[in-house]
């Protein structure tokens, strides 16, 4: 099965930080997000497609500690489709 990888970026406030995280993560065709501040990767967290929702809790805490300590930043993504 062939796999079509591409990244997209998204500049955010960080209040909206963990919302979109979330509908990220959601979305199922991510296979990994990066958080940056400026130039520096503040959090990188890789995705498995189909793994169950609570296990993403973690990431979501980690993500509200991140939110809390930046102003602006833009989240890389990586997402993933099957041809």
């Amino acid at each position: 099965m062939n796999e079509h990888t591409w990244w997209e970026t998204i500049k955010i406030e960080s209040d909206q930080l963990v919302q979109k995280v979330k509908e990220l993560i959601e979305e199922g065709n991510v296979r990994r997000i990066v958080i940056k501040h400026g130039d520096h990767t503040i959090a990188e967290f890789p995705l498995t497609i189909g793994v169950a929702a609570a296990v993403f809790a973690p990431i979501l805490a980690a993500v509200a500690a991140i939110a809390a300590l930046i102003k602006d930043c833009k989240i890389e993504v990586e997402r993933v489709e099957k041809k």
